[in-house]
């Protein structure tokens, strides 16, 4: 009898995100419909783009070559904030722009790191930003985006068509991540997917819900939208800034997050251990720090991906519903897969992947219990166990973000 309760939740639990939750698992929300057909090119228009970086002398050339490169009808210049590299990221970033005779529309930022209460990344962005917003003319839009992606050169014109086009504050890009590893066929698009599926994109481009997200990679916002919202600082303890940022934008007006094939990460995850502190980073934040929802998370991840291929074997007719169960979890699954050009049979591996996730979220708090949270290039960033008013910093920026609709 528990068997068959336990097969017939997880029926309940797949029906409920196939149909309950925006069809996330369809990837319908991508940049070719961002701008209606017939919009008008953005001649004039005039974009910022803001490049945090941190020791990323290995990809910053690319990165950097991609922007200079764009087949853009308005004016782009950028705007690298170099975050106490120590590798020769802004020389490298110097030469690429000289490399394509874009001198002139590089400037180069040097930053002292976060200041007590920020992350490293949006302490940078600040920086960034506040530059910008003290020069004499102002750009229409800003840009944020990582350095190490890479842009084909139609990208910025279709994104700024459809963010004008559509009357947006912030249009984001979820960029084609990397995968050509084995790692990286197996965790690469079931992040994708979970993420889609806590974050449906079509509830967040929808005004009159509260969802709201975006992709880090690629933020294109309405600088003035961002200063009316109290800029960066309202989300400065943020860990998960890209959703905060997400959040903060949609209060003052609607935005809008989709998928991209013309956007690629070029952050290699050769092996497990890359993607696994990828995970670790963030994934307790997501949580809000709360062993509840940690236990609550765990909890459903076994019921939801666990236990169906496990009570297969079980006797019937538990495991006619557990088969059930598995169906429809590689139904939901196969669309990504092909999104990534990669073969359908590896939908039977969700369950396995879901299973490493569940441990990664669990030693992400683990890790924030031993004061080592939010790992990144040397910095831990999440706030300490016990520290009260870091604390509240992230935990109120959660909450606005993590408003999800029923």
């Amino acid at each position: 009898m528990t068997a068959l309760i336990l097969a017939s939740i997880a029926i309940a639990a797949w029906v409920f995100l196939l149909f309950g939750r925006g069809g996330f698992w369809r990837l319908s929300e991508t940049d070719r419909s961002l701008a209606p057909p017939g919009s008008p090119r953005p001649e004039g228009v005039r974009v910022t783009a803001i490049v945090p970086a941190r020791d990323e002398a290995e990809v910053v050339a690319r990165s950097l070559g991609s922007l200079f490169a764009q087949k853009f009808s308005g004016a782009l210049d950028v705007v690298l904030v170099d975050d106490q590299s120590s590798d020769g990221t802004a020389e490298i970033a110097r030469a690429a722009a000289a490399a394509q005779g874009a001198e002139s529309r590089l400037t180069v930022l040097r930053a002292s790191g976060p200041e007590p209460g920020w992350t490293g990344k949006l302490a940078a962005m600040r920086h960034g930003f506040d530059h910008v917003r003290s020069r004499a003319e102002q750009p229409d839009f800003v840009l944020f985006c990582d350095a190490d992606i890479a842009f084909e050169p139609p990208a910025l014109e279709r994104l700024v068509t459809g963010a004008q086009a559509r009357g947006v504050v912030l249009a984001s890009l979820m960029v084609k991540l990397r995968c050509e590893s084995f790692a990286e066929k197996l965790f690469v698009p079931a992040f994708v997917f979970f993420f889609q599926m806590l974050y449906p994109f079509a509830f967040v481009n929808d005004p009159r819900r509260r969802t709201a997200a975006a992709a880090g990679g690629v933020m294109l916002l309405r600088p003035e939208a961002l200063a009316r919202a109290g800029g960066l600082a309202a989300i400065r303890g943020a860990l998960i800034d890209d959703c905060a940022l997400g959040a903060l934008m949609k209060s003052q007006g609607p935005i809008w997050l989709g998928l991209t094939q013309i956007v690629h990460s070029l952050r290699a995850y050769a092996r497990l251990s890359a993607i696994e502190a990828m995970v670790t980073r963030s994934a307790y934040a997501e949580l809000h720090y709360s062993p509840l929802r940690l236990l609550g998370a765990i909890a459903g991840m076994a019921v939801v991906y666990l236990a169906p291929p496990l009570l297969v074997f079980a006797p019937p007719p538990a495991a006619g519903a557990a088969l059930v169960a598995c169906l429809l979890m590689i139904f939901a699954y196969t669309p990504t897969l092909r999104y990534y050009g990669l073969f359908p049979a590896l939908a039977f591996a969700l369950p396995l992947i879901a299973a490493c996730y569940t441990w990664f979220t669990l030693e992400s708090a683990l890790q924030h219990f031993r004061g080592r949270g939010g790992a990144w290039k040397g910095r831990f960033q999440a706030p300490r166990a016990g520290d009260g008013d870091e604390r509240r910093t992230d935990d109120r920026t959660c909450d606005d973000l993590l408003g999800q609709d029923s």
